[in-house]
């Protein structure tokens, strides 16, 4: 392993933890209360907490390759698992899927041929072929390879937002009002974060209100939510 992994764990243990003890204790004895569930890609670069300044306990954390969140399935899944348990069990207000900037997988999916190598990889970004299709038909042909990329990884951030959307625990929260979705996108380049207000993505700003792509607002697909429209009509 990396010497410097290793020297990192030595400097928490020696430096670090004793100073923060009391916080991993408490933290042991109340249990985790985040304050929202991040989606993010496994990226290396791209660090939720990092890029949050969140601390321990506060942020739940789902990491794969694309931020992909496969639709709900019978089929258990550890992305399904990490939403029913964040929604159920952690009561999170807010859930984020957030892409970035030169993703390594929005390029395999550009360039599936790189990919004959790696079958798993290929099978898990069919979850993001409905995002391929929308920048292949209603994208210009001639757009720059750079800016194909930029636009595939922000088309996936609203197609995983609509896989969430599936998720029986998301689907019954957002009817209740209990949560709000969010989609963000990270240049690692600038360190600007862009999110998605149900339309567009639009960079972020210390001075304006942060664009939400779902609010947490009850809603129900009848005037009368106790189910009496219609009982008893001939």
């Amino acid at each position: 392993m990396d010497t410097s992994i290793i020297q990192g764990i030595s400097t928490f243990r020696g430096s670090v933890f004793p100073g923060q003890q009391r916080m991993y204790q408490r933290l042991v004895r109340d249990g985790q209360q985040p304050k929202a569930l991040i989606i993010a890609c496994a990226d290396s670069r791209v660090s939720p907490e990092h890029i949050t300044q969140a601390g321990p306990g506060e942020l739940f954390v789902c990491r794969n390759a694309g931020n992909i969140v496969p639709p709900f399935s019978q089929m258990n899944g550890g992305v399904s698992s990490a939403i029913e348990y964040a929604v159920v069990a952690l009561g999170v207000r807010d859930i984020v899927v957030c892409g970035h900037s030169d993703c390594g997988a929005m390029k395999g999916l550009m360039q599936p041929g790189a990919l004959k190598d790696m079958p798993n990889v290929a099978a898990w970004l069919r979850h993001s072929h409905a995002a391929d299709r929308i920048v292949c038909e209603a994208y210009p042909d001639d757009i720059d390879p750079a800016d194909r990329l930029r636009v595939l990884a922000l088309e996936n951030v609203v197609v995983q937002l609509t896989h969430l959307r599936t998720h029986p625990s998301v689907a019954s929260a957002l009817a209740r009002g209990r949560l709000s979705l969010h989609g963000w996108f990270f240049e690692i380049e600038t360190g600007t974060l862009h999110a998605y207000d149900g339309s567009r993505f639009v960079a972020l700003s210390d001075d304006a209100p942060l664009p939400v792509a779902e609010v947490s607002v009850p809603r129900f697909a009848t005037a009368d939510p106790s189910g009496a429209v219609g009982v008893g009509a001939e």
